[in-house]
């Protein structure tokens, strides 16, 4: 069943966060970017570019730190992800009506803690290439997309609410290591819930920055707003370190994030066409990996806050916040420098608490979609229990063989799905009315 726009937006049955993939698939009309406009959609974009820069971007640091990256070589690489990023948000989000996000691999990040180290940077940009023009063959040929929609549904949905239930999970940690700021943040995100709930994220997030400020938890960071753009280095092309970088960083990304990212839009009742926003970013990824890029793709975390409720109550006007989160990706990045020093002044636990309240809808309709999947049509009862052990594995963050956990909770998932399927006892024709 398809829903159009205005009748998703009435809000019956949705979830906090925009509803689940059994409510039907959004219907976009065409609509203006300044007639779709709004506060709480821009807002949106500059969240998610916000949290992006104040965990995942620090896993990018400490993996250029590991290498021994020159400051210059640093610079070019957070530069180079987060406008490539951005350009690829701005264009797609624009081409498809839907709030696209992209963003780079956090997963391929931690990869390259251990991994750099062992390889010259030439050699390391190489790399990033051949797996970026693999991921690009995967997406436009459609492969990809066709392997994913081989999967169960509720394993697909399971692996995105195992992705971001730990981003919910550590909130509640947060709440107990600063009681006053994180606190006084949720209990705003649920009175905005109650009286103004397209901008509960917003009240939170000033709540949280006032309740910061009067604590003293907010520091005075020294900024230097100095340019920082790209800088480029002529790759070079060595089979150890395709071997030992290009092949893992693909099945970390495609699993880790094109996955669930696919998975989430879906989720979220858009029809994300996986060629072109596949390709698109491995597109992406592949021009700008001279410059340092070491992956782009399909966002899954801050996707479900551009692509949620919080954005707009329209499903179709929430493309704004994909063309924000890409605009403000560009300014980040061409100042790279500032905004990662702005971001660290800001307390830890504030921006924790604010990803998980701002992800309990997306979580929400994942465990629902899961569980509704489940049981339409001949699934049965055994797919609830594939589900809670793709969830389980998903959410545990176990690593094996340099490979994330989203790609082990798929793995597990599928095996348990067809495994508990072939050994079901079969009802005698007889017995079926």
């Amino acid at each position: 069943m398809t829903k159009t726009a205005e009748e998703l937006a009435s809000g019956e049955g949705a979830g906090v966060g925009g509803g689940s993939a059994a409510e039907g698939t959004v219907r976009l009309r065409g609509q203006g970017l300044l007639a779709a406009a709004s506060f709480s959609a821009v807002a949106a974009g500059f969240i998610a570019v916000s949290i992006s820069y104040a965990g995942p971007m620090v896993v990018v640091l400490q993996a250029a730190q590991a290498a021994h990256l020159s400051a210059e070589l640093t610079a070019s690489w957070v530069s180079s992800i987060a406008i490539a990023s951005g350009i690829t948000c701005v264009v797609l989000s624009l081409l498809t009506r839907q709030p696209v996000v992209v963003a780079w691999s956090v997963p391929g990040a931690a990869l390259l803690l251990t991994a750099l180290g062992h390889y010259s940077y030439s050699d390391a940009l190489g790399a990033y290439i051949v797996a970026a023009a693999m991921a690009l063959v995967l997406g436009v040929t459609g492969l990809f997309g066709k392997i994913l929609d081989a999967v169960p549904k509720p394993v697909v949905a399971a692996v995105l609410a195992g992705v971001l239930l730990p981003f919910v999970l550590k909130a509640s940690g947060a709440v107990v290591d600063a009681p006053l700021v994180a606190g006084g943040l949720v209990l705003a995100f649920l009175a905005g819930r109650r009286f103004a709930p397209r901008y509960a994220v917003l009240v939170a997030l000033a709540a949280g920055v006032v309740l910061a400020s009067a604590t003293g938890g907010i520091a005075a960071p020294s900024v230097a707003w100095d340019f920082a753009g790209p800088v480029w280095t002529t790759p070079t092309f060595g089979a150890p370190a395709i071997v030992g970088i290009s092949v893992p960083l693909l099945v970390v990304t495609m699993a880790g994030q094109n996955a669930p990212g696919l998975a989430m839009m879906r989720q979220l009742g858009y029809s994300a066409g996986d060629r072109l926003m596949i390709g698109g970013a491995s597109l992406a990824w592949l021009v700008s990996a001279p410059f340092g890029s070491h992956g782009i793709n399909l966002a899954a975390i801050t996707a479900g806050i551009c692509a949620g409720r919080e954005a707009h109550r329209d499903p179709s006007r929430r493309y704004v916040a994909g063309v924000s989160c890409g605009v403000f990706y560009i300014l980040f990045g061409l100042f790279s420098t500032a905004a990662v020093a702005l971001v660290a002044a800001v307390p830890a636990a504030l921006l924790t608490v604010l990803a998980g309240v701002a992800l309990l809808g997306a979580t929400q309709g994942a465990i629902i979609d899961a569980v509704t999947h489940s049981r339409d049509g001949a699934a049965g009862p055994h797919s609830i229990e594939a589900a809670v052990i793709t969830l389980v594995v998903t959410a545990s963050g176990v690593s094996a063989f340099g490979i994330v956990a989203p790609f082990w909770g798929l793995l597990a998932g599928a095996a348990a799905y067809v495994l508990l399927g072939a050994l079901r006892p079969r009802r005698p024709r007889s017995a079926v009315r």
